[in-house]
């Protein structure tokens, strides 16, 4: 394949990155277009390296009869990389907490390192796993190659800039300093071009499928593309003070800038982290049990009550603010009643399992999917009560949040990725199995300890810890200050770290399983049962 074009594109805007660096009007802003120009640099020495340069007509032939994988095998890796990297991020952060002096500061502090973790957990783990995903399930299920060439290639490596340099802004302290810590704005305009390529190949594939019906996996990725394309442009609205430098101001201020941050952030965790593993789910867990889903009926009015419902619910994260109460209200009963499809999803998932039963005892990827189905259930059980504004006003800014969202992420985001990564290394590379099922099994039960010890943790935490800030004397005054509910932290955040650790051992143990099934190689297990064959029993 030519890539000239390519790769005069990309040397020009490393250029350009560079007369940004020179002409900067802050040392920030002049230190990320740095870190561009050399990104891009490197990145059009490689692509150097695949120029034809052969005569004309006799250029490589390229065969495109079949899938498009060799960008979803990159994608596995990197989401396999971003995942031990957050994941290791995280055991620090939580250290800092427990161990105040561990800050070094400024760039390697809890408020500069977190925004990092969140980021390196939700959009890179997270973003790979479902771009790799979402483009291995439509090829398969629309019998189609990717649509657009190379435009594949653009969204994958064009990600990864995106985290690179929201990673580095956040190290270096350029981000919009919001909520959620948001790259600043020509971060966020980046981001935008590589989400509409992404939408522009996921649609285009599905427009020219072979296959006349459209999985309702493909319906869930969509949906995902669609809405956080949408979220992200909204929540970004912003006015650069120069285009030359890295500060920008929002459109949104006060009581609005907030209901537009949970407006985002809420259905960040509804259309990221669930819409889009849901839809990992309606196809590697089928596939995996080697049997149907269990309704395919269900499947659909899960999707359209998720998808409805969903985007309403944001406004539960600001009770008892300046908010409206008519807002606030609106949000907790969509929260609530959020609860039945989402249960209706666990219920489909769980149930695509009748008849294989036995698989959960002989097969760890399995179980790891079965666990993060019953992660999800109870997650979507515990936002809908923490929504009730009676729970919230013990809940809130407590560690109780923070636990909920964990068994949510690592639980359910994790766990089903972490299924999916297993089913597809082996056939992605070509491989008769995995290097090791015993390390998949011990993956399992260091990622359920880890997760289990995390959650309870930070339940019982966040208990105290509303309790404590709730508790007044005879003469009305509070019994304990702040600092006081602060330090009876101290050993729940030293367990939270244990459990952390226990989840990044795991996450250690599946990157060296896949690096050795990449290499081919294949470890002696045959005593491990990997198929249950039920013996024939003699009528009674």
């Amino acid at each position: 394949m030519n890539y000239t074009k390519e790769t005069m594109v990309v040397a020009a805007a490393a250029f350009l990155a560079l007369l940004g660096a020179a002409f900067a009007h802050d040392h920030l802003f002049a230190v990320h277009m740095g870190i561009l120009c050399f990104c891009l640099a490197v990145g059009a020495a490689l692509l150097v390296r695949n120029v034809d340069f052969s005569p004309a007509g006799q250029q490589r032939k390229v065969d495109k009869s079949g899938y498009f994988d060799e960008v979803i095998r990159y994608g596995l890796i990197a989401t396999v990389f971003w995942g031990v990297v957050g994941f290791l991020v995280g055991v620090i952060i939580a250290l800092q907490l427990a161990f105040p002096d561990l800050n070094i500061a400024p760039y390697l502090n809890f408020g500069r390192l977190r925004p990092v973790h969140t980021s390196a957990v939700i959009f890179a783990f997270g973003g790979n796993a479902l771009i790799m995903t979402s483009f291995y399930v439509v090829q398969r299920t629309c019998r189609a190659r990717l649509f657009g060439g190379n435009l594949a290639w653009f969204v994958f490596w064009g990600y990864q800039l995106f985290i690179v340099l929201a990673a580095t802004g956040y190290v270096l302290g350029i981000s919009q300093a919001r909520e959620y810590a948001e790259p600043e704005w020509y971060v966020d305009l980046w981001l935008t071009v590589v989400w509409v390529a992404y939408l522009a190949v996921y649609l285009g594939t599905i427009l020219k499928r072979k296959e006349p019906h459209i999985y309702v996996a493909n319906w869930f990725y969509l949906a995902f593309i669609v809405t956080i394309a949408m979220l992200h442009v909204v929540n970004n609205l912003a006015v650069p003070a120069s285009f030359l430098g890295s500060k920008s101001y929002s459109v949104f201020s006060g009581v609005q800038d907030a209901l537009t941050q949970w407006w985002y952030g809420h259905n960040a965790v509804g259309f990221f982290l669930t819409a889009g593993f849901l839809g990992m789910m309606y196809y590697f867990v089928p596939k995996q049990a080697n049997r149907p889903v269990y309704s395919y009926r269900l499947s659909i009015i899960h999707f359209w009550a998720l998808i409805f419902m969903y985007i309403w619910a944001g406004p539960h994260h600001l009770h008892y603010t300046a908010l409206p109460d008519w807002a606030q209200t609106l949000g907790m009963v969509f929260s609530i009643m959020l609860w039945m499809p989402s249960w209706g999803g666990m219920i489909n998932g769980l149930m695509t399992l009748s008849g294989a039963w036995d698989k959960i005892r002989t097969d760890p990827i399995i179980r790891m999917m079965i666990v993060a189905i019953a992660f999800y259930g109870m997650s979507t059980f515990e936002g809908p009560m923490m929504s009730v504004k009676t729970v919230n006003s013990l809940s809130h800014y407590t560690e109780w949040t923070i636990g909920h969202v964990h068994s949510g992420a690592l639980g359910w985001v994790g766990m089903i990725t972490f299924g999916a990564i297993y089913y597809l290394t082996p056939k992605l590379w070509g491989r008769e199995r995995l290097y090791s099922l015993r390390m998949v099994n011990w993956h399992f039960w260091l990622a359920t300890l880890g997760i289990v010890v995390y959650a309870a943790v930070l339940w019982v935490a966040g208990i105290q810890q509303g309790l404590m800030w709730r508790e007044y004397n005879s003469q009305g005054f509070l019994v304990y200050s702040f600092a006081e509910t602060v330090a009876a932290m101290f050993p729940y955040y030293v367990l939270r770290a244990v459990g952390g650790t226990l989840y990044l051992a795991g996450g250690l143990v599946m990157a060296w399983n896949v690096f050795m099934t990449i290499r081919g190689h294949l470890r002696d297990e045959a005593a491990i049962p990997t198929t249950f064959v039920p013996q024939a029993q003699p009528a009674e």
